[in-house]
């Protein structure tokens, strides 16, 4: 199946329903398929052909999402771009993989001159929510174009996406995806998160991230698509309880902004059913606090661009071990490998491991990429001895749930052993007056590096370093407690809320020859 035909299956199922709104505006699966078809319609009489990528830049926005679905009605390559990105890096996201057809927001106004001046690529410009210079407003260039767009034929292998890394450990890659690595994605969804109505999806978290991936499996189902222009905390509990939203995505840190706010306990929670984390790994505790306020609706998956968002799945059943001494530690697994891709833990040498072995993670199937756009070397080396590898340190236990230890390049040696930041910030997480933190190995003359932790506090929360390292003392010990803490008012993130270690490690390591 072609990705666009998950939409037009939820369109054929529930064609009057809800497809789209942002609270002021809504349009069914019929008016959201009409504009999909002009989209289409108008790509193509601009000689966008098969393959060819078309991108959009907007914040969440209900236009937006049609311009994503007419990129694919039109048998292009959507190329998702992050609202939250610098300049800079859209530019040479656009540039580097060739993008030819844009859609954007007003809010990139001042931006749109500056990428049309270094990006010889794109043929196109519209802008979604207005006329910008002499680019056209998208419901006026719709004007010109039928309700209904040819058929285009596509093989399972073609190409269906071209998705950015996410650049937290260097310059965004290109991830060439197919039709079929999405009807994987969207069969791995389906079988892990059923559901027998038509689900209800909080689009908070940027819609170029995991919310659009999950957005298609839902289309399918027939949901309705709830789109807010950010992942705002009240906004968000009021969406759930007014909306009676079923599913929704976040990142951890967004989750630990919501069990932060005052009014979190106010709400009505009891519509979710499926409330997905994942792009991070989450606090213990505060996943144990999220399971008191929202229910036992968590639900945890594990992918990366290059293997769309499902490698493994934790269920909100399995999530129900608190209080039992044996399984309460899943609470720190991502779960067990989807029904469609398999999952296993490896050495450096190709060689397989067993359970409660550290290596890294690596996967195969038909989930993962086709490669990387324009880069061979990079994506052979991503896949070697027939696997694609993670990057990502974990292990298995004997029931086959996969834990994450550490991404390979966070690992910490000092004094020759190994330190796996995510284990200190486990402890550093569970104390009552920390937001966020991060873990990294900083110089050190007599070990190589030495652990620091730094923290961004709660509002209103104050606590000493001295207090901290206790703290971190009775729970880790000597070696594994950081040595110095520092406290910050906001830790640097991604444009999809990952803590963004390299920038903090930046800091301390800019006037080392080496880095190791």
């Amino acid at each position: 199946m072609r990705l666009i035909d998950y939409f037009d299956r939820g369109l054929h199922r529930n064609p009057q329903s809800l497809c789209l709104t942002d609270g002021h505006r809504q349009l069914s699966f019929t008016q959201t398929s009409v504009l999909t078809h002009k989209i289409g319609n108008g790509l193509i009489a601009h000689h966008m052909k098969p393959e060819m990528v078309g991108a959009v830049l907007s914040p969440n926005d209900m236009d937006a999402f049609t311009c994503i679905l007419g990129i694919l009605r039109a048998g292009m390559a959507w190329m998702p771009i992050n609202a939250r990105n610098s300049l800079d890096d859209n530019i040479y996201i656009l540039d580097s993989n060739r993008c030819a057809w844009l859609f954007y927001h007003s809010s990139f106004a001042n931006d749109i001159t500056t990428i049309k001046q270094k990006n010889t690529h794109i043929k196109g410009f519209v802008c979604v929510d207005r006329a910008n210079g002499g680019d056209p407003l998208l419901a006026d260039w719709l004007s010109a174009y039928a309700d209904e767009c040819p058929y285009i034929a596509l093989d399972p292998n073609q190409l269906a996406s071209i998705w950015p890394s996410g650049g937290t450990t260097g310059r965004s890659k290109g991830v060439m995806l197919t039709h079929l690595n999405f009807t994987t994605m969207v069969a791995n969804f389906s079988s892990s998160m059923p559901y027998e109505d038509a689900p209800v999806h909080l689009v908070a978290a940027p819609m170029t991230h995991a919310a659009g991936c999950v957005a298609f499996p839902l289309l399918a189902m027939g949901a309705a698509q709830i789109i807010i222009p950010k992942a705002d905390s009240l906004e968000m509990m009021k969406c759930i309880q007014t909306h009676r939203v079923t599913t929704l995505f976040l990142p951890p840190t967004a989750i630990y902004s919501m069990l932060a706010h005052p009014q979190v306990r106010e709400f009505d929670y009891s519509s979710l059913k499926h409330f997905i984390y994942a792009a991070a790994p989450m606090s213990a505790e505060k996943l144990k606090e999220a399971l008191d306020i929202f229910g036992p609706v968590m639900a945890q998956t594990y992918g990366q661009a290059e293997c769309l968002m499902l490698c493994t799945f934790m269920s909100p059943r399995e999530h129900l071990v608190i209080g039992d001494p044996k399984l309460e530690r899943r609470l720190m697994s991502c779960g067990r490998p989807t029904i469609f891709t398999q999952v296993e833990i490896m050495d450096d040498d190709g060689k397989i491991l067993g359970p409660e072995e550290k290596g890294e993670i690596v996967t195969r199937g038909n989930l993962v990429m086709k490669g990387y756009f324009n880069q061979p070397q990079a994506t052979e080396e991503a896949s070697r001895f027939g696997w694609h590898h993670t990057g990502d340190i974990g292990l298995k236990d004997a029931d086959g749930f996969v834990y994450i230890v550490d991404r390979k390049r966070d690992m910490i040696i000092s004094g020759g052993f190994n330190i796996y930041p995510s284990e200190i910030e486990q402890v550093i997480w569970a104390h009552p007056s920390v937001q966020d933190c991060a873990v990294i190995g900083v110089p050190d003359e007599k070990w190589g590096e030495a652990v620091k932790a730094v923290i961004e506090l709660k509002q209103g929360h104050t606590v000493t370093e001295n207090e901290m390292l206790v703290f971190c003392r009775e729970k880790l010990g000597g070696m594994k407690t950081p040595k110095t803490i520092e406290f910050w008012p906001q830790l640097p993130r991604s444009p999809v809320g990952k803590v963004l270690k390299r920038e903090i490690r930046e800091k301390f390591w800019t006037s080392q020859a080496r880095r190791v």
